[in-house]
């Protein structure tokens, strides 16, 4: 960037060219300014490089030679810079001298360069000169500029910003200025740099911003959130069509951004700040907007309101990403036990302290403009500067401050309750003192509420929580939660509802007690005996509907209840569920069961749904924070994919995706059935990693099916293999040079994904590809092998690509006779394992799972060593050591895990027998599993 450029002045070739980089080049640089101290179009361009070129020697001499400081300082450099500003030159002008500063306050590093710079006003000059902002570049700049200035802020350099004289601070008032521009880019600017603001510990300056600027910038910029809400609100009512995607997306991000913001300046935990803007959030944007809609959506009032969608997705979104404790508090409170009186109490508060404003619990937009609130502050500090022209007298506020909260708190002891105002006196101080009275009344109610839990029951705890007990205590906001989790029509406000339960209690600023009123186990809650049976009934129709052959629940809103059950009805000491609602969660998996059987097929597509739609639940589990950052869930639910919408938030569209729905659901419930009952999962996934052979595994190949051949690979390589085939897999092993009779496995693939086809022009040849398994379904699939075997003679080759067939067949068979047991439907037993004929016993078995020793892998201990790839048949030239006694293998009705002596199990058989389980007595190599005799034909 500060490289050297022969079109700078000074530049050129030899001596002068390196020396560009000095005290005398600076020197000179001043003469030419000291010259042109008058703007033309003659010397524009001169200027122009010219500044360009002290700001690169200021650079170098900030790292090698203080003396160029030294000299800027003297000659008073800056005030040029401020000339050729003033002469309104020009954009081009002005666009090279922002840049100019701009880089040269970012590339400053030492305090003392810093200082000089600073020095003399110079730079607040340039802030708060009137720049044509009209134009994109130099708002640009001007707007970097500042974020720029923002970053060098800390206790010393905060007071040649901040003037505690004269009560001025330009960097923050002309930056806050901009909040709400048109460009995104200069908002998210603005935000920067009032974060880089609010993080200077200097107490004067912090008590001007809240003096001065707090009350109108928080107040315009609520108004500005609130006026995008609406727009967004507006957009969802307009688009059932989905056709204004992207601009929801966009309004839906900005929202998040306002939010992060927000929890920003949150977190900086400037108390004072958190207060006002706290007050303002929840009195002129959070109830009177986001709450009040969520029971009125009667368009007629005066009030502005927000559709119940969006207003439940915008709560959760609250609720997920701002974790302050005041703020959320007070928020959950009017939800879970607030009514419409919220709405109204605070007209009779200011009817009794005599208040101008009938009510400030209301969206409205502020009286002023934030540029005309700041004027107006500004012109009331040089009104009180006349009076004390030469100090702030900051400490004769505070006492002032003191006296009022003084009064307040007596007040506050006849109540019971203790102050918590900060004693913010501005304009807006009815506003605050409002926001306290509503504190305090809160805190009053949830002592009398906890007084009351003491001495009540689980079951009037539950009655409680439901509401049904409670006549004279209205809820309606609670009562809306309820009722949207009856959806047997569809699930729009029902996903929107369990969001917001989840986002409410994995909040950890929200306090337990809270929760513990609707009996809402917090994420990290104590050990308790009761939970709240509506909720948990509410689920269970959730999930009734999501099992029903027509039913209308999409698989975010199933899961996201599956997670909130478990979350409700398990404590420390373990399940705390009523059987009955046990009872009625088996019902909903068998109908779930009953559902996925409709789909059963034969065909090779339903088992590759089944396993991608196992493997997708397992390495993408729900989200929450994602899935409110999703703009497409705020429209009605769609059953086409040609939205783009995700499958799990939409309907599903063809006999294809509802039979991934009812894979899902089935996956879901069963999972959920077995986790309440404490049960392991046994039967999934249908291919378990561990169980299947890798790369790298030495494994005993004694009397295998070894059929010698050369993989020529996609690039041109050749290598010798061994091919041999399992029940699942087919394998590429090598001599193992340290044991005779075993071999290293260098590649292993799943029969099932395996594609085999012959070479025209030679017989001895196939063509081999093996797929990864996709994690998605709309993946492309991805070849793991991708080769051409050659065999020795036509003959191995047939056997071969016979084998392969016979196996991948047997393989894809095999799983879906375990897909039948899962479903509970009849299966015809298969009497032949590849094409070969095995023993009756393991016939009438027919096994579920094989299990493989795991010392069979690079084992020394001679008795447990165990053939992987049974055979009677010999591959010329290979090593084969002498066959070792073998135990006779015991047949497995039902998979287990594995056993104390290390042996790991292995699936790898037809079918589960219904009546038969594994007995206690086998011996550990009777789950070893069943090597099976192989012969030719």
């Amino acid at each position: 960037m500060f490289g050297r450029s022969r079109s700078w002045v000074g530049g050129g070739h030899g001596k002068a060219a390196r020396s560009i980089h000095s005290l005398d080049h600076l020197k000179y640089m001043y003469h030419i300014l000291s010259k042109n101290t008058i703007v033309t179009d003659h010397n524009r361009n001169l200027l122009v490089e010219t500044i360009r070129s002290i700001t690169e020697i200021l650079i170098w001499g900030d790292q090698n030679d203080s003396s160029v400081f030294d000299f800027f300082l003297e000659k008073n450099m800056f005030e040029f810079f401020l000339n050729i500003l003033r002469q309104k030159s020009g954009r081009y002008v002005c666009v090279q001298l922002l840049q100019t500063l701009n880089i040269l306050f970012e590339n400053i590093s030492h305090e003392t360069s810093l200082y000089y710079l600073l020095s003399n006003n110079h730079v607040n000059s340039i802030i708060v000169h009137k720049f044509d902002f009209s134009d994109e570049e130099i708002m640009a700049y001007y707007i970097s500029f500042l974020k720029t200035l923002s970053l060098k802020l800390n206790n010393h350099t905060v007071h040649f910003f901040y003037n505690e004289h004269t009560n001025d601070f330009a960097l923050y008032t002309e930056a806050i200025k901009f909040f709400n521009h048109p460009e995104s880019m200069v908002r998210i600017a603005v935000r920067t740099i009032t974060l880089n603001v609010y993080k200077v510990d200097n107490q004067p300056m912090l008590h001007y911003i809240r003096d001065k600027t707090a009350v109108p910038y928080f107040s315009n910029l609520v108004w500005f959130i609130g006026s995008h809400v609406i727009e967004l609100d507006n957009c969802v009512q307009t688009d059932e069509e989905h056709r204004n995607r992207g601009k929801l997306s966009d309004l839906v991000a900005e929202h998040l951004d306002h939010l992060h913001y927000l929890n920003d300046i949150l977190i900086i935990n400037c108390e004072f700040l958190n207060d006002v803007l706290t007050d303002h959030l929840l009195n002129r944007l959070f109830l009177p907007l986001y709450v009040y809609s969520l029971v009125n959506q009667d368009k007629g009032g005066e009030r502005p309101k927000i559709s119940l969608q969006v207003s439940l997705y915008l709560l959760s979104q609250v609720f997920l990403i701002i974790h302050y404790a005041p703020l959320v508090n007070s928020l959950a409170e009017v939800i879970l036990n607030g009514d419409l009186s919220v709405f109204s109490s605070k007209v009779e508060q200011d009817i009794q302290k005599n208040s101008a404003k009938s009510s400030i619990r209301c969206f409205i937009k502020p009286t002023e403009s934030l540029e005309r609130s700041l004027e107006i502050n500004k012109q009331k500090g040089k009104k009180r500067m006349q009076k004390r022209p030469n100090y702030k007298n900051v400490g004769e506020e505070d006492e002032e401050e003191r006296g009022s909260e003084d009064n307040q708190d007596d007040l506050d002891k006849s109540r019971g309750t203790e102050a918590s105002s900060k004693g913010v006196r501005t304009s807006t101080e009815n506003e605050e003192i409002e926001m306290v009275i509503m504190e305090r009344c809160k805190l009053s109610e949830l002592s009398i509420s906890a007084v009351t839990e003491q001495n009540t029951t689980d079951e009037e705890k539950s009655a409680a929580a439901s509401g049904s007990d409670m006549a004279n205590w209205n809820r309606p906001f609670l009562d809306m939660v309820y009722n949207a989790l009856d959806c047997p029509e569809d699930d729009y406000y029902a996903l929107f509802v369990l969001c917001l339960l989840y986002a409410m209690s994995h909040n950890k600023g929200l306090d337990s007690v809270k929760l513990e009123r609707i009996q809402l186990p917090a994420q990290n809650a104590e050990e308790r005996n009761s939970y709240n049976h509506v909720l948990a009934e509410g689920l269970i129709r959730i999930m009734n509907y999501a099992a029903q052959p027509d039913g209308k629940i999409r698989l975010a809103t199933l899961e996201l209840g599956c997670l909130l059950l478990k979350q409700l009805v398990f404590s420390k000491n373990g399940r705390i569920i009523k059987n009955v609602h046990l009872d009625c969660l088996e019902g909903a998996r068998e109908e779930s069961v009953h559902l996925l059987r409709r789909f059963y097929k034969g065909e090779e597509i339903f088992l590759d749904m089944f396993e991608d739609e196992y493997r997708t639940m397992t390495m993408k589990p729900m989200n929450v924070e994602y899935l409110m950052m999703d703009a497409s869930i705020l429209l009605p639910p769609t059953g086409t994919p040609l939205t783009g919408i995700d499958f799990v938030k939409r309907l599903p569209c063809g006999d294809v995706e509802r039979t991934r729905r009812a894979i899902r659901v089935f996956f879901m419930l069963r999972s959920l059935s077995l986790h309440l009952q404490g049960e392991l999962e046994t039967q999934l996934p249908l291919t378990r990693e561990g169980d299947l052979i890798k790369a790298d595994d030495v494994l005993d190949l004694n009397n295998s099916d070894l059929i010698a051949c050369t993989v020529v690979t996609k690039d041109g390589g050749q290598v010798q293999r061994f091919l041999a085939v399992d029940i699942y897999q087919m394998s590429l092993v090598e001599p193992d040079v340290a044991r005779l009779g075993w071999g290293v496995v260098k590649f292993a693939g799943l029969l099932q994904d395996m594609q085999v086809t012959g070479v025209e022009d030679d017989s001895r040849a196939l063509n081999i590809i093996i797929h990864k398994p996709a994690s998605s379904p709309h993946s492309k699939p991805f070849p793991i092998l991708q080769a051409t075997f050659i065999f020795a003679d036509h003959i191995r080759c047939i056997i071969a690509k016979q084998r392969l067939a016979k196996g991948r067949i047997q393989a894809r068979r095999t799983k879906m006779q375990r897909i039948a047991a899962l479903l509970d439907l009849p299966v015809q037993p298969s009497t032949e394992v590849m094409g070969f004929g095995h023993s009756s016993g393991a016939a009438a078995q027919h096994l579920p799972f094989r299990f493989y020793d795991q010392s069979r892998r690079g084992s020394s201990d001679p008795t447990v060593q165990r053939s992987v790839f049974a055979s009677v048949d010999k591959v010329p030239g290979f090593a084969v050591a002498q066959c070792i006694n073998q135990h006779n293998p015991s047949p497995l009705s039902s998979p287990s895990p594995s056993s104390g002596s290390g042996s790991t199990g292995r699936c790898d058989s037809v079918t589960a027998s219904s009546t038969s389980t594994p007995s206690a007595a086998q011996s550990p190599a009777g789950l070893i599993g069943i090597i099976m005799k192989r012969k030719y034909f």
